[in-house]
């Protein structure tokens, strides 16, 4: 497999324009970037201003560097937070959220915006028009104007996973203009074959890997390949992040199994016995989606795996009542050793046309700690505030 480099060329300057203000004190310099080992046919391609290669028959890396200049009050030197969400559709045939998909994201905004890198599960693409795959009762396509991208930022968005069922809903050509219109508004991704995205944020350099069980994505099917990938860019940063688009769907699967799960006929990967070699191949944490329901957070080897965070926002596309419209933005803080040294949880529901707010009943933490401590020999200890303990 050859893996190249993709330059991530937007700015968070841009970002801060556009949004009308800047995200804290890290973001008032545009982002240095740096950039693994290119292939000489990915140097040629960026040459020429040509497409990147998708990665399916290309692997991709793609190293975003952003500098930091540090929060004085809440920014610790060595200890990045790092924040997580499910599934997120910025638009779709069902609707497109108004403001140019900024209100998808305004009522939840402050608290994207809080960690030191924010990311989460794209759950479609960015194009106008092109063949898809096409629509049934159980596979749809969704695909919002390459602008929307710009809500991400906006939003607080720093890294986008593109492993996924949905990346490859308009082909070839919706995944390049996906890869386009985020590299435009300066929102990394990851998700690729090959693919390593590093980001640094005071002095921690992080690296993000993510895996679904489609050709498009790395592989969760072959964990020794996926595993191998991991090892690598634990040696490239850091920290280590893997990225999991893993799991059966549905208001039922709620619970982690044992063994190999199935959706529509599709093989839906072994969660445990993945995340579980992601760790011992040197992740410090394994952040899931893909059941569009909440999930446990397992301790493993005193590394974090929360198994789904569940539906995050889309505009007419998700379910929002029972467990379907329970959500939640994990947050958790990481030293440069890898040690999980804490975080919180933050219990969302969706609402109205299929918008994240802040649940101050706290629905969605009751249903995690309760599933953590049935599913999991070593459920990780969430305090009723939803404070997460450090790692063993």
């Amino acid at each position: 497999m050859i893996r190249g480099a993709t330059i991530f060329a937007g700015t968070l300057l841009a970002i801060a324009l556009l949004s009308g203000c800047a995200r804290g004190a890290r973001n008032a310099q545009p982002p240095a970037l740096t950039a693994a080992p290119e292939t000489s046919a990915a140097v040629a391609a960026t040459a020429a201003g040509s497409p990147e290669p998708s990665g399916l028959a290309t692997a991709a890396s793609q190293s975003a560097s952003a500098a930091s200049s540090g929060e004085p009050t809440a920014t610790v030197e060595g200890v990045v937070t790092i924040g997580w969400v499910g599934d997120t559709t910025p638009g779709s045939r069902f609707g497109l959220p108004p403001q140019h998909g900024r209100a998808l994201f305004s009522r939840v905004r402050a608290a994207l915006r809080a960690p030191d890198i924010m990311v989460g599960n794209l759950e479609g693409t960015f194009g106008s028009g092109g063949k898809s795959k096409g629509n049934s009762a159980t596979s749809f396509s969704f695909q919002a104007p390459p602008a929307y991208a710009a809500a991400l930022a906006w939003g607080g968005f720093d890294v986008m996973n593109l492993a996924n069922n949905h990346t490859h809903d308009f082909l070839e050509a919706g995944m390049t203009s996906t890869q386009h219109a985020l590299k435009a508004t300066g929102v990394a991704y990851t998700g690729l074959p090959g693919q390593i995205t590093v980001i640094e944020r005071d002095g921690v350099r992080v690296a993000f890997v993510g895996a679904a069980p489609y050709r498009w994505s790395q592989s969760l099917a072959d964990i020794a390949d996926t595993a191998s990938l991991v090892r690598r860019a634990r040696s490239e940063a850091d920290v280590v992040i893997v990225l999991m688009h893993a799991g059966a769907e549905g208001a039922d699967k709620t619970h982690t199994p044992q063994g190999s799960e199935h959706a529509f006929g599709e093989f839906r990967g072994s969660p445990r016995a993945f995340a579980h070699a992601m760790i011992d191949a040197g992740a410090s944490a394994v952040l899931g989606s893909g059941p569009h329901v909440v999930r446990g957070i397992e301790r493993y080897k005193g590394r974090l795996i929360a198994y789904s965070l569940g539906n995050f926002a889309g505009w007419g596309n998700f379910s929002t009542t029972g467990t379907l419209g329970l959500s939640g933005l994990l947050a958790i803080r990481i030293d440069r050793t890898g040690s999980v040294l804490g975080g919180t949880w933050r219990s969302l529901k969706i609402s109205g046309a299929g918008t994240p707010v802040l649940d101050s009943r706290g629905t969605s933490l009751t249903l995690i700690k309760k599933l953590s401590r049935q599913d999991f020999s070593d459920p990780w200890p969430i305090a009723g505030d939803g404070v997460l303990a450090a790692g063993r």
